[in-house]
């Protein structure tokens, strides 16, 4: 809404074309209607744009209106532009830059009146007003480097002109939203009110009528000075690469905020729209915005039966469980305190209660003093908000449990045969499950339709994802509520069947088994890090591995007979079931090689717990001697064989995992490996990779190296990857229309 305000007492406000002007007393129907997008935010789309133009040169030709306030509709100023009309780059840089020009030059004050969020086009056309006026719960951000592009209506410009070069690069190379009152403290508003702001805004409005523009224009001000500005700027080139891991976005969001620091401002703009360009038809901007959708997709879950997101309703969880205080229930526990969900945490035995007691007071506090000077405060020392105990009996009256003790099938079924019992009817019974089946843990109950599985990631109060895995008998109620949770918890939930590792761990096993065999093969483990690590993921397979001890494995595939004591007598070294296996990790195991805790894994540390890893000599010899023992040749293998092999087989698992239904498109896998995986979000997922490098190209570099390894049947080609090269390698979205089964095994 664009407002007109003449001077002068006894205002009456009414719509005129595309501006409400107060203190005229004539009434039309056509005044600037904001867009709001689903979730209710204003959208800076085209025909909003023509209209705040139009309004805006009416404003400024009649004679009776003094000053212009611009605000949104609905308590919302704008949310930014419409993403999917970025494919045109008229929809938004192009279209807004002169419309901000336009505000900025007005020969009339113009205020902002921001209420709810200014977003992206939202802040840009902010930063053209002469001044901007905040409500309190405002928040405030320029995003586009989170779907790989820069704010392109010249906000990079402005922005740096109004709270320098420091405070303007962190908010726009991060994508950070800050509230008015950071805002208030960096001179980006000029006042935050607890009232009304719209009514504020016309105080100011009238306020301001007669004093000169010209310090009020923020394309005609210096920049800021810095001590310095140079060694500052190399410096703060480095730090962003650093954080970018191949992230073009945020290392042009730089150039173009460099431009403004050493250029004049109509040089900057230009310097601004070259830059944004090479962005839009960047490949990385598609995989970034691929997805941004996709998170979104994977909120519309659906059953066989035909029961989906849009028809079961969730239940209410007003207190919750959680079971076991290892360093996942710690975090879980650390998540729902934070959701302001009242629970109980319960231990085997008084000595492991009150040392996970401690932990996650620590982990309480911790994050209490991150919270520190915002709205919500953790109310951690209440015992009706947090209970600890050993007695199941509290537990009666929970709607919700989490169970989170280690990967032990007996122990699991045996606390939900207890569950079943004590928790009352309805109740939700979750099992925190990296790989294990649900349905077997259910069928410990008499409620099996009340059992679904939560699989969170570690650190649990950091990580985003939680893969809800969901059996046999789950029901619809039960699936929305752990639905719901993930989203109180503010967690990505996303929906997949249930099978051996469900849909991120059962891909994942592909590609870690890809990386010790090529360390059987002569390779190292610095080299295979360091090669995928380049490719964008934050951490290596064997740091990875490391980090989360070479035990949690090493104890699972004692579990399975693959190793240890149950291995029968005589089986090869390297093969299990007729298939490729490699000892590698089990040896390093059996040397008490667990990683970081040992101070020794793939890598050693400074001392045991430490975290810095440097290549281990001792390693590089005991390589060398098992390729010996084994008759294995050593050869040179290239960065590009390390990284096909491991994420190629990575992605044949996801087009297995597809073909048989455990998850029900190519989104929700790319959304499980960008948010718990490491994934680069600027590769849009593992399955968007493979659509972009080509189907054909993936599967003839499997058959490749299938054919040079035919006793791993990770490399053999899935049959519906050789179907979609076959009609022709269709795009991602079409995917799921060439599969028969069109119903997810969820």
């Amino acid at each position: 809404m664009c407002v007109g305000i003449p001077a002068g007492p006894g205002r009456a406000a009414e719509n005129w074309g595309s501006i409400t002007c107060v203190g005229r007393h004539r009434q039309t129907s056509t005044g600037l209607v904001a867009e709001c997008d689903k979730g209710g935010q204003t959208t800076t789309r085209l025909a909003v744009l023509q209209a705040l133009e139009d309004g805006l040169k009416k404003a400024e030709a009649d004679p009776s209106v003094k000053a212009v306030m611009i605000c949104g509709e609905n308590g919302k100023f704008s949310a930014g532009a419409d993403i999917r009309g970025f494919s045109s780059p008229k929809r938004h840089g192009g279209a807004l830059g002169p419309i901000v020009s336009l505000i900025e030059s007005s020969e009339k004050p113009v205020v902002a009146a921001i209420e709810g969020v200014a977003l992206g086009g939202g802040l840009e056309v902010a930063l053209g007003c002469h001044y901007r006026i905040a409500h309190v719960k405002a928040w405030m951000g320029l995003p586009e480097v989170t779907i790989g592009l820069l704010p392109g209506a010249e906000g990079t410009q402005r922005l740096p002109r109004l709270i320098g070069v420091p405070a303007a690069l962190d908010m726009i190379t991060t994508g950070k939203h800050i509230p008015a009152t950071e805002a208030l403290k960096l001179g980006l508003v000029d006042e935050i009110v607890e009232e009304n702001t719209i009514e504020a805004a016309i105080r100011l409005a009238n306020k301001v009528i007669g004093q000169p523009l010209g310090p009020r224009r923020l394309s005609l001000k210096p920049i800021p000075k810095v001590p310095d500005m140079e060694a500052f700027l190399r410096e703060a080139l480095v730090k962003v690469k650093k954080e970018a891991r191949g992230c073009l976005a945020p290392e042009l969001c730089f150039q173009a905020v460099r431009a403004a620091a050493e250029r004049p401002f109509a040089e900057g703009v230009r310097r601004e729209r070259e830059l944004f360009q090479v962005l839009l038809t960047s490949g990385q901007a598609r995989a970034l915005q691929h997805a941004f959708f996709a998170e979104r997709a994977v909120r519309r879950w659906a059953t066989p039966g035909g029961a989906s997101w849009s028809s079961a309703a969730p239940q209410p969880v007003r207190k919750a469980a959680v079971i076991g205080l290892g360093t996942m229930g710690r975090g879980i526990v650390t998540s729902l305190v934070k959701a302001n969900i009242p629970l109980v945490a319960l231990e085997q035995d008084l000595e492991y209660l009150n040392k996970g007691r401690k932990a996650v007071m620590l982990l309480l506090e911790r994050e209490a003093m991150k919270m520190e000077g915002g709205a919500q405060t953790l109310d951690f020392h209440n015992p009706a908000r947090l209970q600890f105990t050993v007695d199941f009996d509290l537990l009666r009256d929970v709607d919700l449990v989490i169970e989170a003790v280690f990967e032990n099938m007996a122990l699991k079924k045996e606390i939900f045969h207890k569950l079943s019992k004590i928790c009352k009817p309805g109740a939700l019974l979750c099992t925190n499950t990296s790989a294990l089946n649900i349905d077997e843990i259910a069928s410990a109950t008499s409620c099996p339709q009340q059992v679904i599985g939560t699989h969170f990631f570690s650190p649990a109060h950091v990580m985003r994802l939680l893969e809800i895995i969901y059996g046999r008998h789950t029901s619809p109620t039960a699936i929305a509520t752990a639905m719901q949770l993930a989203k109180a918890l503010k967690k990505v939930g996303v929906v997949v069947g249930n099978c051996f590792g469900f849909a991120g761990n059962r891909m994942m096993f592909p590609y870690v088994q890809q990386a010790v065999f090529l360390l059987e093969e002569g390779s190292r483990p610095e080299a295979v890090d360091q090669v995928l690590e380049d490719f964008g993921f934050k951490i290596g397979p064997f740091r990875m591995s490391d980090l989360a001890g070479l035990d949690v494995g090493w104890r699972s595939r004692k579990d399975q007979g693959l190793t240890g004591p149950s291995l029968p007598a005589g089986t090869p070294a390297r093969q299990r079931h007729g298939q490729r296996y490699s000892p590698l990790p089990d040896l390093l195991c059996e040397q008490g090689r667990f990683g970081q805790k040992t101070g020794k894994g793939w890598y050693q540390y400074e001392k045991a717990g430490g975290r810095t890893a440097t290549p281990d000599p001792w390693l590089h010899n005991f390589l060398s001697q098992y390729r010996d023992t084994h008759r294995i040749k050593t050869r040179f293998i290239d960065q590009e064989e390390i990284l096909e092999r491991c994420l190629f087989s990575l992605i044949n698992e996801g087009f297995a995992i597809l073909d048989e239904g455990i998850a029900s498109g190519p989104e929700h896998l790319d959304v499980i490996y960008i948010n718990g995986y490491g994934w680069p979000k600027h590769r849009g997922g593992p399955m968007f990779y493979a659509s972009t490098v080509g189907l054909s190209r993936v599967l003839a570099k499997l058959q490749k190296y299938s054919e040079a390894h035919p006793d791993v049947p990770g490399l053999q080609p899935s049959a519906f990857l050789k179907k979609l090269v076959a009609v022709g390698n269709p795009p991602l979205k079409e995917w799921m229309s060439y599969l028969s089964r069109q119903s997810p095994k969820l």
